[in-house]
């Protein structure tokens, strides 16, 4: 893989420090474009996945969610060959495998040896050749709540994601059960960055999970890097449904604070009618860019016609060159 210079400030040679705030296939495909450039990645990472193979890891054995970890470890490996095809295996059959992801039960392995989340994902990366640096934004067991506007409370990172409830009602507030701290590794990461990217990704289940981990904004704010938030292309249904640019903004700056972000990138590219009427299926529409603010930053970031998602090349040109 050919590896393309970033711009370097006359202040600094040094390579330019990028930390991404996120998890999920949102930070997979940053991560996975950025890594083409000279520069320092550091990946922090979500802790409150409580669904699918990393749900069931979870309540088998009272250690932090590896999913969103693991993803991050595939985007930065090195590996282009069998062992990151091994770390992205999923079993459909077996008494007890069936659903499982091999990285998963990698990670937790590595985790029963060594005896610390952190460093089984350290160890992974080791493993993976991994370029940059994967972070759980925290070390403490937790679940995610949510209090939806008709005052029902709802714990569980899978049950807001998934919901029982009625989809329709918005989200009021998010909170972490019980309350916790950032992970002193991620926030030394978040004070000597560059630029913070923070985001694509599931807006309450994997951006604003990390921001109310306790410390985040205040470490984000003393940070001198210029903070970046990517929107969604798509909402999601339970989470954001009806929501254009301006009302994800809104929420995120709930949480940060008003003029906390530098920059918006917005994607201005309308997916294709055949490929909207798909996800109307599933509950989900085209986030329109209808942010007229000076910091807002708008492209073409649509990668190919059967999903709605970001380009990871597309992505880190723009992000790369802000």
């Amino acid at each position: 893989m050919k590896v393309k210079k970033a711009p370097v400030s006359a202040r600094s040679k040094r390579r330019p420090r990028i930390v991404v705030i996120g998890g999920g296939t949102g930070s997979y495909n940053v991560l996975l474009g950025l890594k083409k450039y000279d520069v320092d990645l550091t990946a922090v990472v979500s802790m409150m996945d409580s669904g699918g193979s990393t749900g069931r890891l979870r309540d088998e054995f009272g250690f932090l969610p590896p999913g969103d970890a693991r993803r991050c470890l595939v985007a930065l490996s090195r590996d282009e060959g069998l062992l990151r095809s091994l770390f992205e295996y999923r079993f459909d059959r077996g008494l007890g495998l069936d659903g499982h992801s091999f990285g998963n039960l990698f990670l937790t392995v590595l985790r029963d040896i060594t005896g610390s989340d952190a460093d089984a994902i350290k160890e992974a990366g080791k493993i993976l050749h991994v370029q940059g640096s994967v972070l759980p934004v925290t070390i403490a067991n937790c679940q995610l709540g949510a209090i939806l506007e008709n005052g029902q409370v709802v714990v569980g990172e899978k049950n807001i994601s998934v919901p029982k409830h009625n989809p329709k009602l918005k989200i009021r507030k998010l909170f972490p059960v019980p309350p916790i701290r950032i992970f002193k590794e991620a926030e030394r990461s978040i004070l000597a960055a560059d630029k913070i990217v923070i985001g694509p990704g599931d807006l309450y289940t994997s951006i604003l999970s990390n921001i109310i981990v306790g410390g985040v904004k205040s470490a984000l704010h003393k940070s001198k890097a210029r903070k970046i938030y990517v929107c969604n292309i798509m909402t999601k249904r339970g989470e954001t449904s009806g929501y254009a640019a301006a009302d994800h903004l809104r929420e995120l700056e709930k949480y940060l604070g008003k003029g906390a972000i530098t920059r918006i990138v917005c994607n201005d590219k309308v997916p294709a009618a055949g490929l909207l009427r798909k996800y109307a299926a599933e509950g989900a529409e085209w986030v329109a860019p209808n942010l007229k603010d000076s910091r807002v930053v708008k492209a073409d970031l649509l990668r190919g016609r059967d999903l709605a998602r970001h380009d990871p090349d597309k992505l880190a040109r723009v992000l790369i060159g802000l």
